[in-house]
């Protein structure tokens, strides 16, 4: 059984006037390049520990087969703001699984994305442990009712954003919650 043990949280973006080596230049600037990236679901493994990105990073190697869970957005429109985002929500009970979400959006700032994404985390973590909310209040309430449920430790998020090139080229954003087996 193949059960990650750590994860850790990184972000990118690239420009290029080739859309593929705009993606390969923000896996660079998140330091995931030389890996063989396999996408998987929104699962946050019971009992796997959040590490630093370089703390993640010193236990892959090149080359090696390695689990994540990404957001990716690109665009060529000059100005145009895009963004890609991933959400975390751990439940208070380690030996639970928590939730990762992915999202990516045009025209929204990194922080919007970012809340929008932990908040899908959230409410999903939230409906598996049978907390009561109202799904038509505002993120902010439900985060509330969330954390004093006492079932739900924490939520965050990891977003990147950036505007497309006013040349024309390819802007490719990543965030992306890597496993370390």
């Amino acid at each position: 059984m193949v059960v990650p043990q750590k994860v850790f949280f990184t972000k990118g973006v690239g420009v290029h006037k080739d859309k593929l080596a705009s993606f390969e230049l923000a896996l660079r600037e998140a330091g995931i390049e030389k890996y063989n990236l396999v996408y998987v679901s929104s699962i946050f493994p019971p009992n796997a520990t959040t590490v630093s990105r370089e703390e993640g990073l010193k236990e892959l190697n090149a080359g090696e087969i390695v689990y994540c869970v990404m957001a990716r957005n690109e665009t060529k429109e000059a100005n145009r703001l895009s963004s890609a985002a991933i959400g975390l929500a751990l439940p208070r009970d380690a030996n639970e699984y928590g939730y990762l979400s992915e999202h990516h959006a045009y025209g929204e700032t990194a922080l919007v994305s970012g809340e929008y994404a932990e908040d899908l985390a959230a409410t999903m973590l939230a409906t598996t442990l049978g907390i009561e909310f109202d799904p038509d209040k505002a993120w902010q309430e439900r985060e509330q009712i969330y954390k004093a449920s006492g079932k739900i430790i924490e939520t965050t998020h990891i977003c990147q954003s950036a505007e497309g090139d006013a040349e024309g080229r390819w802007v490719t954003v990543i965030a992306a919650a890597v496993f370390v087996l």
